[in-house]
């Protein structure tokens, strides 16, 4: 299911909402173990795990860019920034596991809008994928199927206004 793109007051929300067969520390350990981290999102480097804390994106040019963390709740939320946007991961326990919502709040829809919301649902199912012990394989193929849906997801949003 693609996520739900809305516009705010301040721009835009997209909401990706998950229901996996884990418990939540197991969740959280993939958002904020760098070892679990690095295997769904390469480029990702937890620095320091508090507010006001690091993540660092390795630009693959021998450059970092330096994600300030806004709000950390202990296996309940991290919230960062992302550029001029932020992005938001919430787990609530549930029966048999938890549900995993990611919300990325977006200031402007760009041309590179719809690649960054493939991208994110990508990674989710890249972390159901290695919680359920599946091998990851076809990121790529994947992501080609999912950004023209969000081309055309952000196409409809722009329009109706």
């Amino acid at each position: 299911m693609l996520a739900v793109l809305q516009q705010t007051a301040e721009g835009y929300t997209a909401r990706y909402e998950r229901h996996l067969q884990h418990p939540v520390a197991k969740v959280w350990a993939y958002l904020t173990e760098n070892d679990k981290l690095k295997r769904w999102f390469s480029e990702l480097e937890i620095d320091l795990l508090q507010e006001g804390g690091l993540i660092k994106f390795d630009m693959q040019d021998g450059t970092f860019e330096e994600l300030r963390i806004l709000e950390l709740r202990w296996q309940e939320v991290l919230e960062y920034t992302w550029g001029e946007d932020q992005v938001r991961f919430e787990l609530y326990p549930e029966t048999g596991g938890c549900k995993l919502i990611l919300i990325e709040k977006i200031r402007q829809l760009t041309d590179h809008s719809p690649k960054d919301l493939a991208g994110w649902h990508v990674c989710l199912d890249v972390v159901e994928d290695l919680l359920e012990g599946r091998t990851v394989h076809e990121r790529k193929e994947r992501w080609s199927v999912l950004y023209p849906q969000y081309s055309e997801l952000i196409s409809e949003l722009t329009q109706a206004r």
